[in-house]
């Protein structure tokens, strides 16, 4: 049921959401619309109320709007037909004398067509699905936010400062540090850190209990997200867990022990001591450590490690004990709904720049096309996320939501943006493209679909056929 029922909501909800809004965006302008469906192909039930008939279809792969226009009959098809060619006959039980075609002998009124409405009209009709999926993921994100409130850690120490060569000034900022405001808004929080320094414009200001730190960016190489790295929370030396027989367990240190000084070296913050270990690697080091009431001396000897830096992708060799730091206390609190609205818009915003930076690595060749997935792969995250519960079903919803907004905005013609595109292109040039060019136009439209949907369905099904040939050839002993 898990199996059925799960994709089922993603993929139902998504996909209504987005012709919903055509549907009502077609509504308010006039735009006649007979047909509103589910799906593709050969309908599993339908019923008609007012001058639309409402349709669930067996091929789940999205759904349409039908509206009225005189200058797509070569797509028609993919919406159940043009209405002259879908008319019903008197003898027809769902014939209705006194319905416009398709239902029943009425023609449809000038004003009807869609190519009647202005420019304006007709790109709110066709970026209204658009927007309705960012709707639907804002509230999602916005209704997670609310549930699930958020984990602060409320404390603004600094514990190191890594350096930035492009921005000198924040070496001003030292570890033990209180950080009282930030771009001059005050935080009373770790959360509040990051999310003013991600604020960050022409200049960086922190008012710590020091003194002010003013660290310029305009025309450096610096970014908010570089900020954000270079700035981190003060972490206590204790520590919190030691690896079965690594040197920390070697050399006798306990959970619950505070690190005093690595070779007479004062311990302030746990990063000091993963510094310190990090350059003695193969080398022995005196560990003072406050434990029980008294202090202890200890020999550790670090072992060396492969680390690989993940900015340059080179590996150097560090010292490591096998210790971890207790981490600080967190504080789990409830989010008022403005702030929550604020975070889902955020969400929803970040969610969107990762899908414009797939489709741009993609067309620069830096991803390959193998990153996309079609309907399986979306099924299987659809139950996979249900079997982990409710949160992470509604949090697919919202990241496929935008996924569809943001697809949907390609310039291809079958897809929104290329309908728009083709509207105000044709407004530019004072009257519509040629019978033989908007064939072009959508013949390209439906190639490109076309071999997109080849590509996430060989993506989504290559795992699963690696797995048939290999058994087969286990089979026959190949």
């Amino acid at each position: 049921m898990l199996a059925i029922l799960a994709p089922i909501l993603v993929f139902g909800l998504v996909i209504f959401v987005h012709e919903f809004g055509h549907f009502l965006a077609a509504k308010a302008v006039g735009v006649y619309a007979p047909r509103f469906s589910i799906g593709f192909g050969p309908s599993i039930f339908k019923f008609r109320r007012g001058e639309t008939e409402y349709i669930l279809a067996w091929l789940p792969l999205g759904g349409y709007v039908r509206m009225a226009s005189r200058h797509d009959s070569e797509t028609a098809f993919l919406e159940g037909g043009a209405e002259e060619t879908t008319a019903r006959r008197e003898d027809d039980p769902d014939y209705d004398p006194n319905a416009m075609i398709p239902f029943g002998p009425k023609p449809v009124p000038e004003n009807r067509w869609f190519e009647s409405k202005p420019l304006w009209a007709r790109i709110v009709i066709m970026i209204a699905g658009v927007v309705m999926n960012i709707v639907l993921a804002i509230v999602v994100a916005t209704g997670l936010v609310l549930s699930q409130g958020q984990t602060t850690l409320p404390v603004t120490v600094v514990g190191t400062v890594s350096p930035i060569a492009a921005a000198p000034e924040l070496a001003q900022l030292h570890a033990g540090d209180t950080i009282r405001a930030v771009n001059g808004k005050s935080v009373s929080s770790w959360n509040d850190v990051q999310r003013r320094l991600l604020e960050t414009g022409d200049t960086l200001h922190v008012a710590t209990n020091r003194g002010a730190v003013v660290v310029p960016m305009r025309d450096r190489k610096i970014t908010s997200d570089d900020l954000v790295d270079a700035v981190d929370v003060y972490v206590a030396p204790v520590i919190d867990s030691i690896v079965a027989g690594d040197p920390a367990a070697h050399a006798g240190l306990q959970r619950g022990d505070t690190i005093v000084s690595v070779n007479g070296a004062p311990v302030f913050a746990w990063s000091d001591m993963v510094d310190r270990v990090g350059r003695s690697a193969n080398q022995a080091l005196t560990f003072v450590v406050a434990r029980a009431g008294r202090r202890d001396t200890l020999t550790v000897t670090p072992k060396a490690v492969d680390i690989s830096d993940p900015a340059t992708g080179q590996t150097h060799v560090a010292g490591r004990i096998g210790a971890a730091a207790k981490n600080p206390e967190f504080v789990h609190e409830s989010v008022p709904f403005g702030p929550a609205v604020k975070d889902g818009v955020q969400l929803t915003i970040l969610n969107a720049g990762m899908v414009f930076h797939v489709l741009h690595d993609i067309g620069s060749g830096k991803q390959s096309v193998r990153q996309l997935g079609g309907p399986i792969a979306i099924t299987r995250a659809a139950v996979d996320a249900a079997r982990i519960g409710l949160y992470k079903l509604l949090e697919l919803i919202a990241l496929l939501s935008i996924n569809v907004a943001v697809l949907n905005l390609l310039p291809i013609p079958i897809l929104d943006g290329g309908q728009i595109l083709i509207n105000v292109l044709e407004s530019a040039k004072g009257s519509p493209f040629s019978m033989r060019t908007r064939e072009y136009i959508l013949r390209f439209g439906l190639l490109a679909i076309a071999l997109l949907f080849a590509i996430v369905m060989y993506n989504d099904t290559r795992a699963a056929f690696g797995k048939l040939f290999g058994w087969v050839g286990r089979l026959f002993g190949a």
